[in-house]
């Protein structure tokens, strides 16, 4: 069953009520109190431009356990060669942009709209959401961002100018930041060849509860 938000109240239903796809809602706002009260229920946004809010809570979540990431010979060689620096929180918002931007050849268009950008530049600016940068020369060549809760990183989106950039800022965030888990919501092969598993979202809600 899919529900509609009440746009002057922010709740949420249980996230064990979602479809078999993980839609849990539709409608409500990106206010920063909403979207920190999803995210504390497990709850992430997901929609694409022109469409209502859509609110997920799939039954089962890819997630890293830090200490699980798997950090590839070619992966070992380019961080011992020092070929990338990293920052945290140096350019959040070039960082969603360029996310924004990327081509992504599974999708068509971009689910990060202008008022997502604005929604998570607010969360940043309230200390929840944070940005790795991955700079080559200078220049920004990478990234990712996502939703600190608790001791869970709640990854958004991640872009790679160059090769191995955004997979560079993954390991880097796994190896460097402390966090008991890296949520990274839906599974493809880029996230499973970097040690990403499927637990189920009793597990996730669990663990985000007891951190």
């Amino acid at each position: 069953m899919v529900f509609k938000l009440d746009d002057n109240r922010i709740v949420f239903p249980d996230p064990g009520l979602a479809d078999p796809d993980g839609l849990l809602a539709i409608g409500g706002d990106l206010r920063p109190e909403r979207l920190i009260l999803a995210y504390k229920n497990g709850i992430f946004p997901w929609f694409s431009e022109g469409d209502p809010i859509c609110w997920y809570a799939p039954a089962e979540r890819c997630v890293i356990f830090p200490e699980n990431v798997i950090v590839s010979k070619s992966m070992a060689r380019i961080f011992k060669l020092k070929q990338f620096e990293f920052t945290y929180d140096r350019s959040f918002k070039a960082v969603v942009e360029n996310c924004a931007k990327i081509d992504r050849k599974e999708q068509d268009g971009t689910w990060i709209t202008r008022d997502m950008q604005a929604a998570y530049m607010e969360l940043h600016q309230r200390g929840y959401a944070h940005s790795v940068e991955v700079w080559q020369n200078g220049e920004l060549v990478g990234g990712l961002y996502g939703v600190h809760i608790n001791q869970i990183f709640c990854g958004e989106s991640m872009f790679s100018k160059v090769s191995n950039a955004s997979k560079a800022a993954l390991i880097w965030l796994c190896q460097n930041k402390g966090f008991s888990m890296i949520d990274c919501q839906l599974p493809n092969n880029h996230l499973m060849s970097l040690g990403a598993e499927m637990i189920s979202n009793d597990r996730y809600f669990s663990s985000l509860k007891a951190n």
